[in-house]
């Protein structure tokens, strides 16, 4: 048919412009250098090894002789026994197949034979913090950030935390939320007040942060600074008319495309009554799962594929750049698979 004899319907459209490289976690072996959340700090005692899914492996979560919660590979250097079988014994790890034991720090201390600890019988043990009601490791020998600070000392504040569904997505997905601004006028439905600060983002080489007064569909008006550290953590500051509360949401990574989702909100202690927090810190968590629920709703139906932008789209792009380069790593591999 000659071009003049097609109807406007038949054109050939143009091509999709899609970006293909941003790595997916797990790929060739690699997953960003991130603080990712293990498990809830109740889960750490010093009297279980509690074994839970991380980066495609397995990893043991422990407290050592201190207190101190410790994240390490699970299985046993021996003949690969998972730990998380064992038992805590006078603050050691005992492997239940021939009861070898490895202290905290990942070191084999004892055979139950009588033979020497071999030096090379060793635990990869993860950089590891506990904050917010959570343990987290990070992937990697070293960390190149730490986990960001509410605007008050975490002493002056009251946490309280829920384990929410896992998702079928690369946590980098889900932060990619944040920068998108679009996202927050349309799919959440706050209208922003003035234009977008896009040049006021503060960035660094593994965060970004910015402001935004809002107003609810329902009326509510709220004064926001929300940010991203890491592909890991959303991380939002609100002035919510005369009171204030902290949230986060903090993503672990089981395996490669599943995110397991936490929700931590906070709130000062000298706001009132330990009853009057805990109401509000109720309703702060009503509030913030309207949200979360919207998001897991696209997350769960979305195809993320990066594509055509706009300039509305200024620092959502500037986001999906620095996840192109973002580090990443895998030392622990041959530890915890």
């Amino acid at each position: 048919m000659a071009d003049d004899q097609r109807g406007p319907g038949l054109a050939n459209p143009p091509r999709r412009h899609i970006s293909h490289d941003i790595p997916a976690e797990g790929q060739d072996g690699l997953f960003t250098q991130s603080w990712f959340p293990i498990c809830l700090s109740s889960a750490a005692t010093s009297t279980n090894v509690r074994g839970f899914e991380f980066l495609d492996g397995r990893v043991i979560v422990v407290r050592d002789e201190h207190g101190k919660a410790q994240v390490l590979s699970a299985y046993c250097p021996h003949m690969g026994a998972d730990l998380a079988a064992g038992h805590m014994i006078d603050g050691q790890i005992r492997c239940v197949f021939h009861h070898w034991k490895y202290s905290a720090d990942g070191r084999c201390r004892s055979t139950a034979i009588g033979d020497p600890a071999p030096e090379a019988a060793k635990l990869f043990r993860f950089p590891t913090q506990e904050r917010w009601g959570l343990v987290w490791a990070y992937n990697g020998e070293t960390p190149h950030y730490d986990l960001p600070d509410m605007p008050f000392p975490d002493g002056e504040l009251v946490f309280k935390v829920r384990v929410l569904p896992d998702l079928p997505v690369d946590p980098w997905i889900i932060c990619a939320n944040t920068p998108d601004m679009q996202h927050i006028k349309t799919l959440h439905g706050i209208n922003i007040e003035g234009e977008d600060q896009h040049d006021a983002v503060e960035w660094t080489d593994h965060s970004l942060k910015y402001k935004f007064t809002g107003i609810y569909s329902n009326g509510d008006k709220l004064t926001n600074e929300i940010g991203i550290f890491g592909p890991t953590l959303y991380w939002q500051s609100s002035q919510f008319g005369d009171k204030w509360f902290g949230f986060m949401s903090p993503f672990g990574l089981p395996r490669p495309s599943v995110s397991s989702l936490y929700m931590v909100v906070c709130a000062r202690k000298d706001m009132g009554t330990a009853e009057e927090i805990d109401a509000w810190l109720e309703f702060v968590i009503d509030l913030e799962t309207k949200v979360v629920s919207e998001d897991v709703h696209n997350m769960l139906t979305m195809k993320f594929k990066p594509g055509v932008l706009t300039r509305s789209d200024q620092t959502l792009a500037r986001y999906l750049r620095m996840m192109k380069t973002f580090p990443r790593a895998h030392p622990s591999a041959e530890f915890i698979k």
